[in-house]
């Protein structure tokens, strides 16, 4: 009698893995975004309880955007050498217990420290999204993948005055902050069972992993070198990553954290109003998803990546200039047009400038350059939001923000030029230091 072995039984796989390992990244965003929408949906109301002026509640949002221009920074190095898995259960740990105390606030103070801690947690989804993009995606999918994960600060910035506000009208402030804080732990306990690194994840199919192996290996073929943190700022390139956030993000958070006020200005009730509040979000999801699609077919139509990622950064740098003719109306249904024409056009900018490092640079790099543009990107936001408290507090009515709304236009279209000049093929493409464009 012969002895037949039992078959090895088939290793359990999950078909498409990246996706699942995108939508986290994406739920993590949503949540980071829900997070830091607590403030600016309850201002207006924050504001006369505990008596703030503009300028008082600039002083507030600028903490958060100070540890949150550092942090990116900081954290993207930090990603880079503990890895994407550890470095984001730990800032989302520290975060999520920030919200659950935030409650203990009761001054401008108060206020501004728990914001401080807020910023310096949060500050590290982007830069460790990037590095998880580049790590799972092939260079074809990482404009969609990148578009992916980013809508999501669209979707919870949609999401959020229906969520705080309803919480705010029957319980008060201090349960509407606390709920996204609570999230953030059940968002933990799947990040921690599903994310691994594609060479070591269990659950990977031999295809899929097959297919980033052979991209990977197609990267290595530039033979491309680790540079030192200070090194990378000697490069055009970086500067140019830097230049995409910095002239951009703070116009998008002039939207996330002014525009309720913004709106009071213009004499229009958030009750009645709470739809402008939440379109011009679902225009930059939208504006997210073009990006990364319209760049990935014009590679796919034999565009190099260069000029395919540059075709969408003027769509957009021109786009946004539609915030300008918002100072000529007060119609809710004219404003709320114009900032959603205005937030497609910046987010179709802003898929390009965080897929630039990943397109640019290699793995051990990548987060610590997305840190520097985010700092940039951080610190363009809080000269901003100082010049927008002072100005705004000089004049009432429903001009206010007439000056801003014309700067806020302008400069996403001076930070393109500054693009297309900067990110280019040079001296350092042909030593190996950055990736031919």
């Amino acid at each position: 009698m012969t002895y037949t072995a039992p078959a090895t039984p088939a290793r359990k796989t999950i078909p498409h893995l990246r996706w699942w390992i995108a939508s986290l990244l994406f739920a993590s965003t949503i949540i980071n975004y829900l997070d830091r929408q607590t403030l600016s949906l309850l201002a207006p109301y924050l504001k006369g309880e505990y008596h703030w002026t503009n300028t008082d509640y600039a002083a507030i949002v600028i903490a958060f955007r100070v540890a949150y221009s550092v942090g990116q920074t900081v954290f993207g190095r930090l990603m880079d050498k503990i890895g994407t898995r550890r470095g984001l259960s730990l800032t989302v740990t520290c975060y999520s217990i920030i919200s659950v105390l935030t409650p203990l606030a009761n001054g401008l103070l108060s206020f501004g420290f728990f914001r401080f801690l807020l910023g310096a947690g949060e500050s590290a989804n982007w830069p460790a999204a990037t590095k998880a993009v580049s790590e799972w995606f092939p260079k074809q999918e990482r404009g969609l993948a990148t578009a992916f994960f980013d809508s999501g600060s669209s979707i919870g910035g949609a999401i959020a005055p229906f969520i705080i506000l309803t919480i705010y009208f029957r319980w008060g402030w201090r349960p509407a902050v606390v709920v996204p804080g609570l999230l953030g732990f059940l968002w933990l306990l799947l990040w921690r069972r599903i994310y691994q690194p594609p060479e070591l994840h269990p659950l990977i199919s031999e295809s899929e992993r097959q297919m980033l192996g052979e991209d990977k290996r197609h990267l290595q073929t530039t033979t491309l070198k680790r540079i030192a943190w200070r090194n990378l700022l000697k490069l055009p390139q970086t500067w140019g990553v830097i230049v995409a956030k910095a002239f951009t993000d703070p116009v998008w958070y002039f939207v996330t954290d002014w525009f309720p006020i913004y709106l009071v200005a213009k004499g229009i009730d958030l009750r009645n109003g709470l739809l402008a509040v939440w379109v011009p979000f679902i225009a930059a999801d939208l504006g997210n998803f073009f990006g990364g699609l319209v760049s990935g077919w014009l590679i796919k139509r034999g565009w190099s990546l260069g000029r395919a990622r540059k075709a969408v950064v003027i769509f957009g740098g021109i786009g946004v200039t539609m915030l300008i003719p918002t100072i000529w109306t007060t119609n809710l249904f004219a404003i709320t047009s114009l900032f959603a024409l205005a937030t497609f056009c910046y987010a179709a900018f802003s898929t390009i400038a965080n897929v630039l490092p990943s397109d640019l640079y290699e793995s051990g790099s990548v987060a610590s350059v997305s840190g520097m543009s985010g700092t940039g990107a951080g610190i363009g936001t809080i000269i901003a939001f100082a010049l927008i408290g002072h100005f705004s507090d000089l004049h009432h009515g429903i001009h206010e923000f007439d000056p801003i709304m014309v700067v806020a236009g302008l400069i996403p279209f001076v930070g393109m030029l500054l693009i297309l000049a900067l990110i280019r093929n040079t001296r350092a493409t042909d030593k190996g230091l950055v990736r031919r464009i």
